[in-house]
């Protein structure tokens, strides 16, 4: 009986430690004074790398001002989009501050913050084109980045269409100017200020094909960084600082 109640005991505390691995998380960043977020990069105006190799954006922005409420420094970093949540589960970054859309896979094997902003996907053409809807990409070639929401939706939902994948956004859309794909579907936001901003030659095609609430992305078990992010982002949207990155990256109030 002794050996048995030293062995529950002993499966009790391994159960426990693995519950908690991750849940000093905040004290581990407040020891290091930084803490490090993921993003493509390959996102403007939400993550991009500048003329002058700086990685910038709303993103970015944000994250450094959750960082610093919580008493940290942000440190952006960028990976490749379709191993980003293998890089965070293998512990190379605490967060993913990249615009990730929540969803219910994902909540699986990753956490999330609070929404931060709302968008959904939207579908983008050379412009001019006389494509108006997603039903008109039958038989034609549709963009999408790899490892996205908007790549899982488009295998599931749209039939008859040539899948291409890319490495982001920018990249679409020289193709679609060049006419190596006939469209891509993207966030709405991206698009739209892309258009207006830059004067890229695409267009929207058709209504919003479904809404996304973007958070930031964290471990499993780690409850009191969460709330950390939580009360920072909260007090953001209360105090305008919120409102003051978004609208000098992207001409509105996205939360």
């Amino acid at each position: 009986m002794r050996k048995m109640t030293t062995l529950i005991i002993s499966l009790i505390a391994g159960m426990m430690l693995f519950q908690t691995s991750f849940a000093d998380d905040l004290v581990k960043v407040k020891e290091k004074g930084k803490i490090a977020m993921a993003m493509s990069g390959q996102y403007p105006p939400f993550n991009f790398v500048d003329d002058k190799n700086n990685l910038t954006g709303f993103d970015v922005e944000i994250g450094q001002e959750i960082a610093k409420r919580i008493g940290v420094t942000g440190v952006p970093m960028t990976t490749a989009w379709d191993g980003i949540i293998a890089g965070l589960l293998a512990n190379k970054y605490e967060l993913i501050c990249g615009s990730m859309a929540i969803t219910e896979v994902r909540l699986k094997s990753i956490d999330f913050s609070d929404p931060y902003y709302r968008s959904g996907a939207q579908l983008f053409v050379k412009k001019d084109s006389s494509i108006k809807s997603i039903a008109e990409m039958k038989g034609k070639k549709l963009g999408v980045t790899l490892g996205t929401t908007y790549e899982q939706w488009v295998r599931k939902n749209v039939v008859d269409v040539d899948i291409r994948t890319y490495k982001g956004v920018p990249d679409m859309v020289l193709e679609v100017g060049n006419g190596r794909i006939d469209g891509f579907i993207s966030d709405k936001i991206v698009g739209a200020l892309a258009i207006k901003n830059k004067g890229v030659p695409i267009q929207l095609a058709g209504d919003l094909l479904y809404e996304e609430k973007m958070g930031i992305a964290l471990r499993q078990g780690n409850g009191p960084l969460k709330a950390a992010i939580n009360t920072a982002l909260t007090a953001m949207k209360a105090d305008g600082m919120y409102k003051d990155i978004s609208m000098k990256w992207l001409g509105l109030d996205v939360r």
